[in-house]
């Protein structure tokens, strides 16, 4: 089993973070510049987290293999305590693609969400374009696929956010919690 852990940022992980954000196949999916990916952008990036934390407005990790070494970023973002709600996004480095870590990261993130966060939905979309992405949401099994009509407000600001034609799914508390506790047995 592929073990990972979910760490606060912290600025010693700017150059690896940098590095791993800076190949072609993580940084024209996500539709990065050379400035958001160079290691002052970085920076300003984990410094931006810690603003964003404190206020309440996200809750943001370094993931990290079982050597310890950085490898991606899973972030839960937009959260919006009225509606008790956010946007999850993740990316791992082009390096340690298809072995697992996306969906183990995302179960960790989603469980804090779930229980320490006491949110209700938690949204997950992708650019139309991005395959491989929309690949790796329909393989959760806690997912709900294609619920743009359903909550169209969110699919409107996703789409406004990336500015790109999106596809919204969403993970609920009560599936979620299900799919967790009856998968750990």
């Amino acid at each position: 089993m592929t073990a990972l852990f979910l760490v606060p940022h912290q600025k010693k992980y700017a150059e690896e973070i940098s590095r791993l954000s800076s190949a072609p196949q993580v940084k024209d999916a996500l539709g990065f510049d050379d400035e958001q990916t160079s290691v002052e952008g970085t920076r300003n990036f984990i410094t931006y987290i810690f603003e964003q934390e404190m206020l309440g407005k996200l809750f943001s990790r370094v993931i990290l293999n079982s050597d310890r070494e950085p490898i991606g970023v899973i972030t839960l973002k937009d959260i919006d305590r009225i509606h008790n709600t956010c946007h999850i996004g993740t990316w791992i480095g082009y390096p340690f693609w298809g072995k697992g870590y996306n969906a183990l990261a995302k179960a960790e993130i989603l469980h804090i969400a779930f229980t320490k966060l006491q949110l209700n939905y938690v949204f997950a979309g992708a650019k139309r374009v991005n395959i491989r992405s929309q690949k790796a949401q329909e393989k959760l099994p806690y997912i709900r696929i294609g619920v743009e009509h359903e909550f169209p407000e969110e699919h409107k600001k996703l789409e406004a956010q990336v500015e790109a034609p999106c596809m919204l799914n969403v993970i609920e508390r009560e599936r979620f919690m299900t799919w967790w506790y009856t998968s750990r047995k």
